[in-house]
């Protein structure tokens, strides 16, 4: 799908509202008791900018954003800023934070972010690493080279596939892939025009 690798304004999106969605079923029983199903298998992520609008100028670089982007056709970068990292946000990442695989035979290993809590996990694809970022080592070793990662998919490629049965950890910083929800932006200008948006839907893009 068409995507601009460029990222939301850092300074409006440091404003911005939204999280993870998930879609489930519930279906309640004539006893009163209920059965639950997941119609999604993974989640995804809404958000809505339009609280990060402060200043004139910042409406500004939004509407100019969204007119480069076409509205909802091209998709593009956004950090969140409560989950950007491969450890906790307070922290700084090491190349230790997330198992992306177990030497196999292979060469190419995605770059993943696990969520654990109480013995369950879910495990999120990152495909928008930030560059400069990501570091990788093997059973726990640092690694400085032999190896390489697409910014726009966060496929880590290395030079000889790692031995057989060693753990491969990394550590980034990551962006969302994400589109306007939205082809129309309604903008309201004040008595001092200042200028203001009701609401900036992002969805999240799932390949």
């Amino acid at each position: 799908m068409a995507f601009h690798e460029v990222r939301f304004p850092d300074n409006i999106s440091r404003g911005a509202r939204g999280g993870p969605e998930r879609r489930t079923q519930i279906v309640e029983l004539a006893s009163g008791d209920e059965e639950r199903n997941a119609s999604w298998a993974n989640s995804r992520r809404r958000y809505d900018v339009s609280y990060g609008i402060r200043r004139a100028d910042d409406l500004a670089v939004v509407v100019a954003f969204f007119e480069a982007r076409n509205g909802r056709l091209y998709g593009f970068r956004f950090k969140d800023w409560a989950d950007h990292k491969s450890c906790l946000s307070s922290r700084i990442p090491s190349p230790s934070d997330q198992q992306i695989g177990t030497g196999d035979g292979t060469t190419g290993f995605q770059l993943v972010k696990r969520y654990a809590s109480g013995g369950q996990s879910w495990v999120r694809a990152i495909t928008k690493p930030v560059a400069g970022t990501v570091q990788i080592a093997l059973n726990g070793v640092a690694q400085g080279s032999g190896w390489s990662v697409d910014h726009k998919t966060g496929l880590v490629s290395f030079d000889t596939a790692p031995t057989t049965g060693v753990a491969i950890t990394a550590g980034f910083e990551f962006d969302v892939p994400v589109r306007f929800d939205s082809d129309v932006l309604d903008v309201t200008l004040d008595i001092e025009r200042l200028g203001s948006i009701t609401s900036i839907p992002l969805l999240e893009i799932r390949r």
